[in-house]
């Protein structure tokens, strides 16, 4: 896609993840059809970010653009790539927040259901339903304790913190609050 004089300009003439000069196109950011500056290499990685993780060392500084369409594009790159303490600090309006989000669902994923079938969604508060070792972390999540501000990790599974760690928790052994 072309880029017109607006965007370069806004962009510096530069990609606007990793700051390159070259080979530069416009890339349009879904659903909402705003565009950002991208370079060939970034262009090729959108879709599988994870197939060179280390080219997106550089969205520790994009994250922090004023521009929505970036950060909806790092938001959305971190979460491909498991970036979980940089998502953490990366803080988006409610209405980007939902923007970047709608742009990582996949149609054909299943909702993640708790134990009693109710859908969770992220951002969500969590009770355990019964006693968890956590392998690895030592301990034991204990039953009735909650999680709050949960992340979606599939369609069986969350993320949350549990005694101060970050922990992957089934859906079956949860209860939606």
């Amino acid at each position: 896609m072309s880029i017109d004089k607006v965007l370069l300009n806004r962009a510096e003439g530069k990609c606007e993840l990793c700051g390159s000069t070259e080979e530069l196109s416009a890339y349009e950011v879904e659903p909402k059809n705003e565009a950002i500056v991208v370079c060939a290499i970034c262009l090729d990685l959108i879709e599988e970010p994870t197939a060179n993780p280390n080219h997106w060392h550089c969205l520790s500084d994009s994250m922090w653009s004023e521009e929505p369409a970036i950060q909806v594009m790092a938001y959305r790159l971190l979460t491909k790539l498991g970036s979980q303490d940089q998502l953490e600090m990366l803080y988006l309006e409610p209405e980007v927040q939902q923007w970047a989000e709608e742009g990582l669902e996949d149609p054909n994923q299943e909702p993640t259901r708790d134990s009693n079938g109710t859908i969770l969604n992220a951002g969500d508060s969590v009770s355990i339903i019964k006693d968890l070792v956590v392998k690895g972390a030592g301990f034991t999540a204990k039953q009735g304790t909650t999680v709050k501000n949960i992340h979606i990790a599939n369609s069986e599974a969350i993320e949350g913190r549990v005694n101060g760690t970050r922990i992957v928790l089934l859906s079956k052994f949860l209860k939606r609050l």
